[in-house]
């Protein structure tokens, strides 16, 4: 239900988006968002420079990895979204990054873990037992 929401919600913003008057000059380019990250909602204000949000899941199996392995964001403000819909205990924790550790969940949605992340490649992991050693590890790569 959430992911709908979130996505009418960007296709609302993309339609809202559509139109206008063509003979104003294009200014600098927004982003697309991936299927890695995408803008967070910052209220309309776009003078905060915004930020991004990442949903990551653990499957509904219960095995004991992350989709997706891989994430790339842009430095700044990333609000990730954990969704753990097994009843296996999960959680996201960042490796190294101060208020990187998120709460650990079984068959619901953790709250949102918003990180201020610096350049450079990070290991994101799920610290519940022994979970991150049989291998529920991803790599997140800020540009």
């Amino acid at each position: 239900m959430r992911r709908m929401l979130i996505v009418l919600a960007l296709a609302g913003a993309l339609f809202a988006g559509c139109g206008g008057d063509d003979d104003e000059p294009e200014t600098a380019a927004t982003p697309e968002p991936t299927a890695e990250s995408t803008p967070a909602d910052d209220g309309g204000s776009s003078s905060s420079g915004g930020g991004q949000s990442v949903d990551v899941s653990a499957p509904e199996s219960g095995a004991l990895e992350f989709d997706p392995k891989e994430i790339t964001v842009k430095s700044g403000e990333v609000t990730f979204n954990f969704s753990n819909p097994s009843g296996v205990p999960h959680a996201l924790d960042i490796e190294g990054v101060d208020g990187g550790e998120g709460e650990t969940v079984q068959g619901d949605d953790a709250p949102p873990l918003t990180v201020n992340l610096e350049p450079g490649e990070y290991e994101y992991y799920c610290p519940v037992g022994g979970h991150r050693a049989a291998g529920m590890t991803g790599t997140l790569t800020v540009e």
